[in-house]
């Protein structure tokens, strides 16, 4: 380990990762930003529901303005993938290729992976928002769409159900038709949901996808959101004996405090709603709560 050990550790360098550098390096904290790339945020072609902009902002804009807020008060950053965190007397050894740093505090902030579809140019129709991950953060720009659904479980029934309130024209994509049951058509069906369970592929078309059915009908949606759910990056977490929930997102207390002292969570890595306005508030309240923890170590009160 190198003799240099920084107040804290930053894992992930995604909107809550970076606010909380921000926050810490205010509050004239020595802190370490780690981040192999690849986060979340960075595939939002437009974000219009983060406060502060009302025309939005790309997530790569929002990302690297949040960067250089960090830097200019002397956060320090490391481009690297970090591999595992361990106890130690001194606080945590933080390995990060040939590597070892230290910290006093360690904050997760790792996030999500989505889980995407097999389908062709993912990205491209990311990019023009006839593929979107997130009804929360963008089914106000699908009002009035033809909306597909891929997907067979509860999940993808209650994300149909809440994109009526912008569209009536919503079809559930059956990726599976083996997993679907009665309950889940009489559901649909109640709701006013149409189902396709005779998919035979789905390729993209001008202005969006172009969905063949197996007795060679097409029909054309406007735009698809897949409802596979995610991937939670919470390895680092699940290696220090964090406690998580079934899903493997972390569970924190009131101050974004994990159970094991010393390491904090925030963002989509947490168990909330995985909004960037909500990862906002979490790093503000953990980088406060690891400034105040070691104040308190500094200088403890009677």
């Amino acid at each position: 380990m190198t003799d240099d050990v920084v107040d804290c550790i930053v894992i992930g360098g995604g909107p809550a990762g970076l606010l909380a550098a921000t926050y810490l390096a205010r509050f004239r904290r020595n802190v370490l930003v780690a981040d192999h790339g690849g986060g979340r945020a960075l595939k939002i072609p437009r974000i219009n529901n983060c406060p502060g902009f009302p025309i939005g902002i790309s997530g790569r804009e929002l990302v690297a303005r949040l960067r250089q807020q960090a830097a200019r008060y002397e956060a320090q950053f490391i481009d690297q993938r970090i591999t595992s965190v361990e106890k130690t007397d001194r606080g945590f050894a933080v390995r990060c290729g040939s590597q070892t740093l230290g910290a006093l505090r360690v904050l997760l902030a790792t996030g999500v992976v989505d889980r995407t579809p097999d389908l062709p140019e993912i990205d491209a129709n990311i990019a023009r928002r006839t593929l979107c991950l997130c009804p929360v953060c963008d089914g106000y720009e699908a009002i009035d769409k033809k909306i597909g659904i891929i997907g067979c479980s509860d999940h993808a029934l209650r994300e149909a159900v809440f994109l009526k309130n912008y569209s009536p024209r919503i079809t559930v994509l059956a990726n599976d038709p083996a997993r679907l049951t009665a309950d889940f058509r009489a559901r649909g069906v109640e709701a006013g949901i149409a189902l396709l369970d005779t998919v035979h592929n789905i390729v993209s078309g001008s202005a969006g996808y172009e969905v063949s059915l197996r007795d060679g009908t097409t029909i054309s949606f406007d735009v698809i959101y897949p409802a596979l759910g995610c991937n939670v990056r919470s390895e680092l977490a699940i290696g220090l004996g964090i406690l998580c929930d079934e899903n493997g997102q972390v569970r924190v207390g009131p101050h974004q405090e994990t159970s094991v002292a010393g390491v904090y969570a925030a963002g989509d890595v947490v168990h909330s709603l995985n909004q960037i306005a909500v990862s906002f508030g979490q790093a503000a309240t953990a980088a406060t709560a690891i400034h105040n923890s070691l104040a308190e170590e500094q200088y403890p009160s009677e």
